[in-house]
């Protein structure tokens, strides 16, 4: 197995420090909300904005990368973040509620770019070194895993106005963040990527590889994120479980969702992309059984931490298995659709978390995902397995 080159390590520790703004609104957003929002179902409003923000994002991002290129476009993003984080610090020191939703919409248009990175780090290796890349830059998220909520408990009353601190210390974080991604050199000039505009978008989406990418991706950050989104709120406002126990949850599951990448190549390579697919939903289903089981804080932890596992395996599966289906000359219109899928379905189920856990409590939530993995397991369970390996044709030449 070939190495890992350094421009891969460069982009992971962006990613870290990107990735820590998601961290630090899944931890606090929903509790603020809680105080903050005019009505108890309007309380993870915010971490759903700065979800449908990503949604909103990758298509015009997309469209960017291809004309000017990663670089510019991750320097950019990241100063994005950075005037975000303080206009939620600002929304917070003036009380106005619909300002601290903007600016965490604006987090998540910038974490859009977070997101590309990995599509950067699958770039800059050979083909044979792709699933241990991208298991390398999703080590990120777990550094992220920490600065978030870190960065959160620390800054809580660094100012006057509780958690105005949290984000001025976050646009401290992208800051930092924005100079180690300005080192990052693109793979090929932007002019390059005008050449050819290869097959219209509606066809590749017809790969079945390419289908089955998006759906396993969008699984899993689909019940991932209906579930963590709510886990705060169930947790802190609904169980009685301290800020301290909660903050140790939502870092104990961001990791899990992270440090499954150390041994994901080598799973891989010994069940397949099948066998990955599987243990993901699996995963998912174990998690909700733990959850429902109780909600003391060992049942918490254990069902956070599995529901990461089963996201990394399902997300990085269908990161792996989406370059099968696209030429070289299609990547950017395809990555970007493809998160725009992804991240539309996550902020479709992150708007409805709240609704869901004030009308249906935190067990009614649970049950709610579990027809959704079963069907998945259906349509994997009749899928040939020559899907898993299909490249689309070579483009004519010119």
């Amino acid at each position: 197995m070939k190495s890992i080159p350094f421009p891969v390590w460069r982009l992971t520790l962006a990613y870290a420090l990107m990735m820590a703004g998601t961290s630090m609104t899944v931890l606090i957003a929903g509790i603020i909300g809680t105080e903050f929002a005019p009505r108890p179902g309007l309380a993870t409003l915010p971490i759903a904005l700065a979800v449908v923000g990503i949604a909103a994002s990758t298509l015009p991002t997309g469209r960017l990368l291809h004309r000017f290129g990663r670089r510019r476009i991750f320097v950019a993003y990241a100063a994005l973040a950075l005037a975000a984080a303080l206009v939620v610090a600002a929304s917070l020191v003036i009380d106005r509620f619909a300002l601290f939703c903007a600016g965490c919409f604006l987090i998540g248009w910038s974490a859009a770019a977070g997101h590309q990175y990995r599509f950067a780090a699958l770039e800059a290796v050979p083909a044979e070194v792709a699933p241990k890349a991208t298991s390398v830059l999703l080590l990120g998220g777990i550094l992220g895993a920490f600065i978030g909520p870190e960065l959160a408990v620390r800054g809580r009353n660094l100012l006057p106005v509780e958690y105005a601190g949290s984000y001025v210390l976050l646009a401290l974080n992208y800051a930092v963040g924005m100079l180690v991604i300005a080192f990052h050199r693109d793979s090929a000039p932007p002019s390059v990527h005008h050449r050819s505009q290869g097959r219209p978008i509606v066809e590749i989406i017809r790969e079945p590889v390419v289908l089955l990418a998006i759906v396993s991706a969008a699984l899993g950050y689909g019940v991932m994120s209906f579930i963590m989104t709510a886990t705060p709120i169930s947790m802190h406002t609904h169980a009685g479980h301290g800020l301290e126990e909660t903050k140790i949850v939502i870092q104990s599951h961001v990791a899990g969702m992270y440090l499954p990448s150390l041994v994901y190549a080598w799973f891989q390579s010994r069940l397949g992309y099948r066998g990955m697919l599987w243990a993901g939903a699996t995963g998912l289903l174990i998690c909700i059984g733990v959850a429902l089981a109780d909600n003391a804080f060992i049942h918490y932890w254990a069902a956070l931490v599995i529901l990461g596992v089963g996201w990394n395996f399902l997300f990085l599966t269908g990161t792996n298995l989406l370059p099968l289906g696209y030429r070289p000359e299609e990547r950017f219109r395809v990555q970007s659709m493809n998160d725009f899928l992804v991240f539309s379905v996550q902020a479709a189920v992150s708007l409805g978390s709240g609704w869901f856990l004030a009308t249906w409590q935190w067990n009614g939530l649970l049950w709610t995902c579990v027809p959704l993995i079963v069907v998945f397991m259906l349509v994997l369970a009749v899928t040939p397995r020559s899907v898993l390996g299909r490249r689309p044709p070579l483009a004519e030449p010119a």
